[in-house]
């Protein structure tokens, strides 16, 4: 999940002015200070994405045109959405895999998949500020391999950050599929060993 452009979304929405392009840099700050937060380890998801919206507004110069709850609310319901809609996907492809999560997190991937419903479908979660290493470092690859017992010639990483997942999984021999929209340049880098535009698809791919 890309999640600058989301918020972006969720600030216009709010009533605030500023373009994609002065939005961005400011995000990053935003990110940078939520890594920072005291608690943020126990923070579920809906916490994590009300805390970041205040840390965004204090950096906005029309912060007093945007509502924090209407914001808040703005990505927080879109995202729960994209939740339920992929559920069963995992559920289906969990029944025939074990399934891990490798993301460039903020010490609280586990309490949020926990509040999202889904921490019962992965048998490995990988977050980056617990394991000491993001993405593409092969270090929190190869430890969720190894908390999924596989090797990784047998396994396959699936994600929408190109550079990230896709070429960091693919320089240790892993088999990879971005989920990409179908008008999205690739980058270079290696070439995925399979390219879907939804979730879904994962199913057809893994047949």
């Amino acid at each position: 999940m890309h999640w600058c452009p989301r918020f972006h979304a969720a600030y216009r929405a709010a009533g605030g002015a500023l373009e994609y392009a002065a939005f961005d840099p400011l995000y990053k700050r935003s990110d940078e200070a939520l890594a920072q937060t005291a608690g943020i380890r126990d923070f579920g998801f809906r916490q994590m994405v009300e805390a970041q919206v205040r840390l965004l507004l204090a950096l906005v110069p029309d912060r007093a045109r945007v509502d924090p709850g209407r914001m808040a609310e703005a990505f927080h319901a879109p995202a729960r959405a994209v939740v339920e809609r992929n559920r069963p996907v995992l559920e289906r492809v969990g029944r025939r895999y074990r399934l891990g999560v490798v993301s460039n997190f903020t010490g609280n991937l586990a309490p949020c998949l926990d509040e999202l419903g889904l921490a019962r479908l992965f048998t490995a979660v990988s977050d980056s500020a617990v394991v000491g290493a993001a993405k593409p470092d092969p270090r929190i690859f190869l430890e969720t391999l190894a908390a999924l017992g596989a090797p990784a010639d047998r396994a396959w990483m699936v994600g929408d950050n190109f550079e990230a997942d896709i070429g960091g999984a693919a320089r240790l021999g892993i088999s990879t599929c971005w989920l990409a929209p179908p008008d999205r340049a690739q980058p270079a880098g290696p070439d995925p060993t399979a390219r879907i535009t939804h979730l879904p698809a994962i199913e057809r791919i893994l047949a």
